[in-house]
């Protein structure tokens, strides 16, 4: 296996630049992964293909407007913040664009919050201590990131969150779960179909491509997860009544194969911690029976993912007709369901 075998070439105006309105008016590609047969719908039918019994499962993590405007101190040059991952309630993992930004050096932002680069993580990555907790203050000093790939202006913040987010810690959206809206869960619950969250800040890493031609050789991104007792409790219910464990989108994933693999073949259980899971075909799921996402980067870990559970081939076969047919991609893009 290689890592050019999950290439594809997409037409740039294929990249979605803004989303589609209302939430649930994005097309849906449904793929049944065991005959490959494919159906073209809309997301808002998506209680068509779940059952009573079915469980959703969704990462209810917010995106944290983190992008921040810095100045040097002293001197006053212009900076930059990213902020992707918070290590305590002072402490940021952030992305810093400017020069001299080396250990040291003093960041004022605005009203008067300072900052100071702590160490050099690698790369363009800083730990940077505020010297006091963001929280309260990010609604006013940040913008909220958008992926590399988006180059238009986002009208509404809150277009990049799911109706369900709770929770800050994200430096880009789950985007899988754009679609629903209340209503649709509305009707999906009287349905008979569940709806229970895990949480799992993501970090940009997720966009990043594997470079590397074996991609056992890629050294996967880690991120933060928990897994509630309540949605394991749900999951095992579901499992023993035999319904399908539906995963809202790739992070919904990771987190309840890495419970899983830390049950180490007993019941699903309350987990936190780090997924370092690198999915990819060969993979045996031990939980998830089926897939809402989006569609993903070429040589990415994501299509790598997807083509775990449905087969590489399906997978390429599905982004071809979707390109053919002008389906929107990535995060602002269609769906596609994998049951």
């Amino acid at each position: 296996m290689k890592t050019s075998d999950f290439d594809y070439h997409l037409p740039p105006e294929r990249i979605a630049q803004h989303p589609v309105e209302p939430r649930d008016a994005a097309r849906l590609l449904v793929l049944e992964h065991h005959s490959g047969r494919r159906t073209h719908t809309t997301f808002r039918q998506l209680s068509e293909y779940l059952n009573p019994g079915d469980l959703l499962v969704a990462n209810r993590s917010r995106v944290v407007p983190a992008r921040l405007a810095a100045r040097k101190l002293p001197g006053g040059g212009k900076a930059e913040l990213l902020l992707l991952e918070r290590v305590d309630a002072q402490r940021w993992k952030a992305l810093a664009g400017g020069k001299g930004l080396g250990p040291g050096r003093q960041l004022e932002l605005p009203g008067g919050i300072r900052a100071t680069v702590e160490e050099d993580l690698g790369g363009a990555q800083r730990l940077v201590a505020f010297d006091r907790p963001l929280d309260e203050q990010l609604p006013k000093l940040g913008r909220v990131p958008l992926p590399p790939y988006i180059h238009a202006p986002l009208a509404e913040p809150e277009r990049y969150q799911t109706v369900y987010a709770e929770e800050p810690g994200s430096a880009a959206a789950p985007t899988a779960g754009l679609h629903f809206t209340p209503a649709l869960i509305t009707a999906l619950r009287a349905k008979g179909v569940g709806f229970a969250s895990v949480l799992l800040h993501i970090g940009l890493d997720t966009f990043a491509p594997v470079t590397e031609e074996d991609p056992a050789q890629h050294r996967i991104h880690t991120e933060w997860c928990q897994l509630p007792a309540e949605t394991a409790a749900q999951v095992e219910q579901t499992r023993a009544t035999g319904g399908r464990v539906v995963a809202v989108g790739t992070t919904s994933v990771r987190t309840l194969e890495t419970a899983a693999r830390a049950a180490q073949g007993s019941p699903l259980a309350a987990f936190e911690g780090r997924s370092d899971l690198f999915i990819r075909p060969g993979y045996q799921f031990q939980v998830v029976d089926a897939l809402l996402t989006n569609f993903h980067l070429p040589c990415s870990t994501l299509i790598m993912l997807v083509s775990a559970l449905a087969g590489r081939e399906n997978i390429l076969a599905s982004y071809r007709e979707a390109i053919e047919l002008e389906y929107r991609f990535y995060s602002f893009g269609d769906a596609m369901l994998i049951i």
